[in-house]
């Protein structure tokens, strides 16, 4: 081979491994290019998440502090009055009865029959007598 030929073989070779280089480097520049786009999506998913939490979190402790505003309000109210009291008789014995019903009657304090407690008037208390109003008998204390 002469050497012009040998010379002109190898500006081919170079052109050829140019493009190559050329081509491999567009192709990397639009995969990066591509990973950036998806990581920014991801990114602007995730910080709408996050508002979205922190607008939750916010309904929510506006919520509560209606609830304890609430609750404050009735200390205040029944803070200067003593609460309400009620007498509470055992006249039918729980032998025989629901076993729930004799746990009530136990839970009210009552463990003769004819034995008087005397109570707080609440609603949990309310509840109770009501479950076994058929065995207790209640006056105004």
């Amino acid at each position: 081979m002469s050497e012009t030929t040998k010379k002109a073989a190898k500006k081919k070779a170079s052109k050829k491994t140019a493009a190559k280089k050329a081509v491999s480097k567009k192709t990397v520049s639009k995969k990066t290019a591509s990973k950036k786009a998806a990581s920014k999506k991801t990114a602007s998913k995730k910080t709408a998440s996050k508002k979205a939490i922190a607008a939750k979190a916010v309904v929510e402790s506006d919520a509560q502090k209606v609830v304890e505003a609430k609750a404050d309000t009735a200390k205040q109210k029944n803070a200067g009055s003593k609460p309400a009291r009620i007498k509470v008789t055992l006249v039918r014995s729980p032998n025989g009865c629901i076993g729930k019903h004799r746990l009530t009657v136990r839970g009210l304090g009552l463990r003769r029959m004819h034995q008087t407690v005397e109570l707080e008037d609440t609603s949990a208390i309310r509840g109770m007598i009501n479950q076994v109003n058929y065995l207790v008998r209640v006056e105004a204390a």
